[in-house]
């Protein structure tokens, strides 16, 4: 008996997973900018939507056979709940020391490496994601290199960039919403020739 193919009718996890990295990023990046405090509302959409929903596009683009997009969903989703743990366990009381010295200019230069090399992917993808990637490349050597020096003009410049970042990575998950609901390119996200 020979095998059959069944083909995929799921929808496209990309844009759940943008949404959740760039809405997350931008109103993490209205505090480093200077705009609002670090509270419950930032924090709750690092572990739910940043976090959970970005989990969760990882696991539904790992089913669709993507690598790069479940790698990068996954792994950022990841990067919410650790971000919110790291601001968070340290002042529950339970004995947990808070991160000292070089050690958060460390997490963020290795988010940093991780990314640039998914920027290097995204050369392959769109223009779109290769912004997201590119932004988002410098937001964590900013932030690193601001936390290492204790400089809040640094910081508040990271800001800015995030929240640059977080808008690109809105706007890529809107235009895969709008195109495939009107079925032409609505907003364009520049697609690169491949070779």
């Amino acid at each position: 008996m020979p095998d059959s193919i069944v083909p995929d009718k799921t929808g496209n996890p990309a844009p759940l997973g943008l949404m959740g990295f760039g809405m997350t990023t931008i109103l993490l990046n209205l505090h480093n900018a200077g705009f609002i405090a670090l509270d419950s509302m930032i924090l709750s959409m690092g572990i739910f939507y940043g976090g959970l929903a970005q989990v969760i596009a990882g696991i539904m683009e790992w089913k669709k056979g993507n690598t790069f997009a479940a790698t990068a969903f996954t792994s950022y989703g990841m990067f919410w709940l650790s971000l919110v743990a790291l601001i968070t366990l340290p002042k529950t009381g339970l004995g947990v020391a808070g991160p000292s010295g070089f050690s958060v200019p460390a997490y963020l230069i290795m988010w940093g490496i991780f990314t640039l090399v998914l920027f290097f992917a995204t050369l392959r993808l769109n223009r779109a994601l290769q912004v997201v990637f590119g932004s988002l490349t410098v937001l964590f050597f900013m932030l690193a290199a601001g936390d290492a020096a204790g400089s809040a003009a640094i910081g508040k410049a990271a800001g800015w960039v995030g929240l640059f970042c977080g808008a690109s990575a809105v706007y890529t998950g809107l235009a895969q919403v709008l195109n495939e609901v009107y079925r032409k390119i609505v907003w364009p996200l520049g697609p690169v020739a491949q070779k």
